[in-house]
């Protein structure tokens, strides 16, 4: 039986009773000391926006398979459910959608005030075609930026070599599983996702 095509915007994420993997591409002067004591280094920006990725083949259509300039090395960082909650909860998405905000004057007040953005962006298979169906793009600032390098993360792990024996394999059975994480109503409404 073919596998399920999922709602058009879904968070799938791996994800335990306590933590969710999300995804970054950093040049090795941050990936190497972030896995290697398990946070950040002073070279981290915390004044500027971060993006994360619950999706591990979005990261790698953004970085290109981790060869991008300043993208190098590939981090998978597990952080709390009760963080990830907490940044969906204040997100706002990053563009005017009629169906979600009230009006445009609304989303910009909203897009101001929070530190959080969210965007849907095509999902990827191994060969980083883009199919029919969304990946969660989630970007922090300001608050949510220093919340997320000083409270919400256990555990950083470099995974730059299953990038390159997945895009040298096209082997999807490597693939981290991601399953539909479980978003509630409310979160679910203001980012125009399925809820879980």
């Amino acid at each position: 039986m073919p596998d399920e095509i999922p709602p058009v915007r879904q968070i799938r994420a791996a994800h335990t009773a306590g933590t969710v993997t999300v995804y970054q591409a950093f040049g090795p002067e941050i990936a190497g000391p972030a896995a290697a004591d398990g946070r950040f280094p002073a070279a981290f920006k915390r004044d500027r926006m971060t993006w994360v990725k619950p999706s591990f083949l979005w990261l790698m259509h953004r970085s290109d398979w981790a060869r991008g300039a300043g993208q190098e090395r590939v981090l998978a960082l597990e952080i709390s459910r009760a963080g990830f909650d907490w940044a969906l909860g204040q997100g706002v998405l990053s563009a005017y959608t009629g169906r979600v905000h009230a009006s445009k004057d609304d989303w910009k007040r909203e897009l101001r005030r929070s530190p959080v953005r969210v965007q849907w962006d095509p999902e990827r298979d191994v060969r980083l075609r883009p199919l029919a169906w969304r990946a969660v793009q989630i970007g922090l600032r300001g608050e949510a930026v220093r919340r997320y390098a000083d409270e919400w993360i256990s555990r950083i792990t470099d995974v730059t070599a299953l990038a390159e024996e997945v895009r040298r394999t096209g082997d999807s059975a490597l693939l981290p599983v991601e399953l539909p994480y479980p978003l509630d109503a409310s979160a679910a409404a203001r980012l125009g996702a399925a809820a879980g």
